[in-house]
């Protein structure tokens, strides 16, 4: 199934392969939460072979259909499945890495969430960047430059840091083997389609924590702050300052998050 935002919304429904076409014609954003949901005892590679083939379908697809519109990837693994969809694009000949995104707003929407509750203030002031991957270690909150400031200790924040790594995997748990985190990865995922369509109509400074290609780090993709504009894109930022315990988790994070990308350029090339 492909959810599709038009700029001139008009909701209209689609099904299989035989009506893709028509799902992805014209379409300004396309986003992709299709695969099969984690289980418990699943890692996000565990669902690599089976949701890598279903995006490489699909970006098949969008290639062919809509070539220009901003691409926002939910489908897990997202640190193997951006880079795929990249290989799929470059082979097509219609690779824009400013129309590329990893959908990583969950992570923040935790972040800021257990933040929040620790510090004992409203969630809707509170801003923590994200940056990394989308799994496990890759995923790194920079608490050091959470606002507003608050007075957490360096044993709360590694305690913060894990419970947002392991977010999915509580959920998983939690639910039993009955679901994953379903309905928070939506409202995450209409966040950041949001966010874009508002780059796509001009609004000024919309800054979000994405999945892109990067030169931030030595790694070819990276999540981190990136302002979006009429074209995807306008501007990668930098990670800012980081805490010893941050410098330290990026660090930790490289060589599995190249593990994980250089996994999805092997399939595509397969």
């Amino acid at each position: 199934m492909v959810f599709v935002y038009l700029l001139r919304v008009q909701v209209t429904g689609y099904f299989g392969d035989d009506q893709l076409g028509k799902a992805l014609e014209g379409a300004d954003v396309v986003i992709i939460p299709a695969g099969v949901p984690r289980k418990p005892g699943m890692t996000r590679d565990d669902l690599f072979n089976i949701n890598a083939g279903i995006v490489k379908g699909l970006c098949l697809a969008i290639a062919k259909y809509c070539p220009h519109a901003l691409v926002n990837m939910i489908s897990n693994p997202v640190n193997s499945t951006v880079p795929i969809a990249a290989e799929v694009f470059k082979k097509a000949g219609t690779y824009d890495e400013k129309r590329l995104f990893g959908v990583t707003t969950l992570d923040v929407v935790r972040a800021k969430t257990f933040y929040a509750g620790k510090a004992k203030v409203p969630v809707a002031g509170v801003n923590v960047p994200v940056v990394g991957g989308h799994a496990g270690v890759t995923i790194l909150p920079l608490f050091s430059q959470a606002t507003p400031n608050a007075n957490v200790s360096e044993e709360e924040i590694v305690a913060l840091t894990k419970r947002t790594q392991d977010g999915g995997t509580e959920v998983v748990e939690a639910k039993a083997g009955k679901g994953s985190a379903t309905l928070s990865m939506a409202y995450a995922g209409a966040l950041f389609a949001d966010a874009c369509l508002k780059g796509l109509n001009g609004v000024p400074d919309v800054v979000e924590c994405t999945f892109v290609q990067s030169n931030v780090t030595d790694l070819p993709f990276f999540a981190s702050k990136v302002r979006l504009g009429k074209n995807g894109v306008d501007e990668v930022l930098g990670l800012g300052p980081l805490s010893d315990f941050e410098k330290e988790g990026l660090e930790k994070l490289k060589p599995e998050l190249l593990s994980s990308i250089e996994k999805g350029v092997n399939f595509a090339n397969k």
